[in-house]
């Protein structure tokens, strides 16, 4: 994006929603310290982080240094925002889990740029109650707080109440950006719009405590144009950057099936690819939308950020062999061990012939339906279509000591010990 300013990416990706500052422009001008957070709810983020993440990568890459936050310490109140009711307290050791996973992927998706890594709970973990009081709390007013719209809803008549551990949620990060300001010079954070009043909080903070000038900038939520509903889930759930969450083949598929009026949005959203790529991929994706030209470049473009370039060559290839009419025979070692995360197997030693694993892969009900479906040709043995007197697997239909039964369309099973 060499011929676009920080300001321009960030206002053509769709990256602007709320901002403290004036002027974009002013992010053109000089290197800042940001710092973003994510708190350890889960083992791992959604593809609903991954695009806040994108704006992060962006900021990096306009020159300016990133601190990441983990958030062992508000992890443990966990955010009370959006939440109609209290959150279930998780213990030291699953945020410890959590934490060790969340930076992982920070590592990950972020491991070919600069940036640093601090937890909050280090800075939290000696700090008194009183020293709390008096150096925090005595700054917050009680008007501000009272007035979030959450807190509203959850001390109204039909609400269900608040814990006092919930409500000082917003003391805790705005005191995450007052150290941040403090130890780092970290003068912006950069976060979702859900946290637009939790870190308006910080940057009030640090104007009474310093009287120093602090930003926000926050990305827009992002909604599935094609449901209306916000975007980040598919049919099995939320949409996980950890493979063993959502496998690298549902999480490539989940990319390739998106709806054909938001693919542009999710290109600059999700990918780095430029302007000029962009509008050649959009223009020639317009011309014939059959082929899912755009569909195929997200995908791509996103499970190599998450999960590597070789991992995403694989889940090409296979998309390409069971759905594409690409040849059995291009799929290699790798490319069946990454299958077996979703397909179900069976071991040749199960049965002793193609109708008996039929009813061992749950391809059939019994060796009668099996014959069946031979005979009537619904069986495809790595593809092709198999003869109605077949009755067995040899070895010469193995790629790499594997077979792939169908039955119809979808129905397939990975034979294993061909």
């Amino acid at each position: 994006m060499s011929k676009m300013t920080l300001s321009q990416e960030l206002t053509w990706r769709g990256f602007v929603n709320q901002t403290t500052y004036k002027d974009p422009k002013q992010l053109d001008v000089q290197p800042i310290t940001f710092y973003f957070g994510v708190d350890p709810s889960a083992v791992s983020m959604t593809i609903g982080n991954l695009a806040a993440a994108m704006m992060v990568r962006a900021f990096i890459r306009g020159g300016h240094k990133a601190v990441l936050l983990i958030g062992g310490a508000t992890g443990l109140i966990g955010d009370p925002d959006g939440k109609s009711s209290e959150r279930n307290l998780k213990s030291l050791e699953e945020i410890a889990d959590y934490k060790a996973g969340i930076v992982a992927q920070y590592k990950t998706i972020f491991g070919d740029l600069d940036f640093e890594v601090v937890d909050n709970y280090d800075w939290f973990k000696d700090l008194g109650y009183l020293e709390f009081l008096r150096d925090v709390g005595k700054h917050v007013p009680m008007r501000q707080m009272l007035g979030r719209d959450f807190v509203q809803k959850r001390l109204g008549e039909d609400g269900a109440g608040i814990s006092y551990a919930e409500f000082s949620y917003v003391l805790i990060q705005a005191y995450d950006f007052l150290h941040l300001s403090k130890t780092k010079g970290a003068s912006l954070q950069l976060c979702g719009s859900d946290q637009w009043g939790n870190s308006i909080a910080g940057v009030d903070l640090i104007r009474r405590l310093t009287g120093k000038e602090a930003h926000v900038w926050t990305i827009p939520l992002v909604v599935n144009k094609a449901t209306g509903q916000k975007f980040g889930k598919s049919e099995d759930g939320a949409v996980w950057l950890d493979p063993t969450l959502t496998s690298p083949y549902k999480f490539y598929q989940f990319w390739l099936n998106m709806d054909d009026d938001g693919v542009e949005d999710y290109l600059k959203i999700y990918t780095e690819l430029d302007k000029e790529t962009i509008e050649d991929v959009m223009q020639k994706f317009n011309e014939d939308r059959s082929i899912r030209l755009a569909q195929k470049t997200l995908a791509f473009e996103v499970t190599s950020l998450v999960h590597g370039k070789d991992v995403a060559e694989s889940v090409t290839r296979v998309s390409k062999v069971l759905f594409g009419g690409t040849p059995y025979d291009k799929l290699t070692a790798a490319d069946f061990t990454l299958l077996k995360q979703d397909l179900a197997t069976v071991a040749t030693s199960e049965a002793d012939d193609l109708a008996g694993l039929l009813v061992a892969s749950k391809l059939a009900s019994s060796k009668t339906e099996a014959r069946r479906f031979i005979e009537t040709g619904a069986i495809y043995i790595n593809g092709q279509q198999a003869s109605a007197d077949t009755s067995q697997i040899t070895k010469e239909q193995a790629i790499h000591g594997h077979v792939i039964l169908r039955r119809g369309k979808n129905n397939q099973v990975i034979v294993t010990g061909v």
